[in-house]
Order: structure tokens, then C-alpha cells, then sequence
């Protein structure tokens, strides 16, 4: 049986990747910060595969060792977990500087740390993919925050890559969702005309399944490609 660790899985993207991947027959290991919407998560998907959920915070050594510890043998790692920062977004001006050092902890660092922790235990063949976003790469006002955060990650995605050649890296910008995240970035605006979480699956599948070369995707091209 193939296993996946899915982080940010209680709900969004994550967890409609694990309901695919579950579909799969893939075995999960799951997290999220929030306990109770993590377990909610788990037992949906535990009709259909083994699950293991941990409640914690990518950020937090502790937790990610236990992560990477709940499986001998790993075939994908996907880090979705992202942090959005201070809501309403602010522009760089006057961004909290702890905070947006709290965010390249979640954003760039945890995916890293995740990254060189599951080297030892990765099964042949095995992907990673790591969720970024076009903030990384377009200067929305306000985005500053979590799109410079997204750009590391793309850039530590890519130097990976280019180091591990024998492995597939991949980055994948998820489009446009309609995500607590997402939500979080437009307070008390109606956001309910972005696509589902879901719509985006079909191109991280064509990554997982595929045999695509290291690098950085569009979910939607992909999807396209794919149909």
C-alpha cells in the first residue's frame, strides 16, 4: 500500500487531495492545527482507507518528526499547511515583523524541514509536492507577506530538486479557491464564486500519477492537459 503525509488536511485543498487519494487506496498520514476538524476529516476518509491523524503545528520540530514517524516507508509528501499572516492583509510598510517571521516558518521552513526529514524513508519512485500560489510570482498589494513566503518555497523547491535529481520535486499553484485561507485574506467579502478545493485535485494527480520532470506547475494547465 502507497502512503502519503498530507499536511494541512482537516479541510480545503488538503483534505479533497487525501479524499482522492483515499479513493486510491492510498494509506494517509494527516495534520492539521485544528484537533477536532482533524479527527472529523479522519474518520470521513477511514471508511475508505487506513488513517493516521496528528493534531499539531508544522512548525513545532516535535510534530513534524512525529509526522514523518508514523510511516516506515514513504511514497509522497505532500506539504500543503500554509499561514495566511495578519488578516486583513497589510501592506509591507507596516507588516508585523513577527508575524512574518511566523509565516516563513510555516510557509517555507516546515516544508523544508519536512522535506529533509522524509529523505531517509522515501520509496522509490516517490514525489513531493509542495502547494504555492501565483502571490509568489505577482505583486498583489497586500500579498507581500505570504507571497514572498511562497516565493522561498518555490526557490527551496526548486534547489532541492536540482540536488536530489534521482527524486521527482514538483511546486504546484493550486489557482484561485474558495478556502477558509482564501476567506481569511477577504474578510466579510463573498468569495463563494472561486472554484472548490476540488477542482484543483485533478492537476496534483497529474503530478503524483504522472511522470512529469521536477519543477513548477499550474493545477488548471495540468487538468487541462490532462482531460
Amino acid at each position: 500500500m502507497l502512503t502519503a503525509i498530507v499536511t494541512g488536511a482537516s479541510r480545503g485543498l488538503g483534505l479533497a487531495l487525501a479524499d482522492s487519494l483515499a479513493d486510491r487506496g492510498w494509506r494517509l498520514v494527516i495534520d492539521a492545527r485544528d484537533g477536532v476538524a482533524l479527527e472529523q476529516a479522519a474518520a470521513r476518509l477511514r471508511a475508505r482507507t487506513e488513517v493516521v491523524a496528528l493534531a499539531g503545528d508544522v512548525a513545532d520540530p516535535a510534530h513534524r518528526e512525529a509526522l514523518v514517524g508514523a510511516a516506515d516507508k514513504i511514497d509522497l509528501l505532500v506539504n500543503n499547511a500554509s499561514t495566511l499572516g495578519p488578516s486583513p492583509l497589510p501592506p509591507l510598510a507596516r507588516h508585523p515583523l513577527d508575524e512574518l517571521e511566523h509565516v516563513y516558518r510555516v510557509n517555507a521552513i516546515a516544508p523544508l524541514a519536512l522535506m529533509q526529514a522524509v529523505l531517509p524513508r522515501l520509496a522509490e519512485g516517490a514525489r513531493i509536492v509542495n502547494v504555492t500560489s501565483d502571490a509568489a510570482v505577482e505583486p498583489y498589494e497586500g500579498w507581500g507577506g505570504y507571497g514572498s513566503s511562497k516565493a522561498a518555497l518555490e526557490q527551496l523547491t526548486a534547489v532541492f530538486a536540482a540536488e536530489q535529481s534521482a527524486l521527482r520535486v514538483y511546486a504546484v499553484d493550486p489557482g484561485d479557491m474558495n478556502t477558509r485561507l482564501h476567506q481569511e485574506a477577504y474578510p466579510g467579502e463573498d468569495i463563494s464564486d472561486r472554484p472548490a478545493p476540488s477542482q484543483s485535485v485533478p492537476g496534483l494527480l497529474a503530478l503524483i500519477e504522472g511522470d512529469l520532470p521536477s519543477g513548477r506547475y499550474s493545477a488548471a494547465a495540468l487538468a487541462g492537459a490532462r482531460a
